[in-house]
């Protein structure tokens, strides 16, 4: 596989979707409850400040994404949030650390001085991992703060990193 990190464009709705929906529907990661589909998917990824694909450029396949925007305003303005998603039957090749290490990078180039995450789950044992090999820092832990498609609820674990 070789793995370029890029801006998305309207060709990769399809693929995006597909991997946006799929962690939606796992629920142990993405807040969000509605699925997207191609016109509030494109709206979507569209508002964001970037939005990145990770594509293997040999087989022109769109293995993950990211999502990265402010994470308030205001006085607040320059701390972005972000989400990842990598594509079923792709996971554990490292693709989700090239695309945080990219998300770093574009953050702090669009002017951000922190990364934050509001709400890592506590039984998602391969972003929180990863989160710390890269020098993310946990902010302590919100009991119950996540809903999970069963109805029951998991701690929630908010991390950051200065850019």
């Amino acid at each position: 596989m070789n793995i370029v990190i890029r801006k998305f464009n309207k060709n990769d709705i399809c693929p995006m979707i597909e991997i946006w929906n799929d962690i939606v529907e796992e629920g142990i990661a993405f807040p969000q409850t509605e699925m997207l589909d191609a016109d509030s998917g494109l709206a979507f990824f569209l508002q964001q400040s970037f939005t990145g694909v990770a594509e293997d450029i040999d087989s022109n396949e769109i293995l993950g994404l990211y999502i990265l925007h402010p994470n308030n305003v205001g006085r607040c303005g320059h701390i972005s949030n972000a989400s990842y998603g990598v594509k079923k039957g792709r996971r554990g090749l490292h693709i989700g650390e090239k695309l945080v290490s990219h998300c770093l990078q574009k953050a702090k180039e669009l002017g951000f001085r922190i990364l934050q995450f509001n709400a890592v789950v506590s039984i998602n044992y391969s972003a929180l991992h990863l989160y710390e090999k890269l020098g993310f820092v946990k902010l302590g832990i919100i009991p119950e703060g996540f809903l999970m498609r069963d109805g029951t609820y998991q701690d929630i674990i908010p991390h950051y990193r200065s850019l």
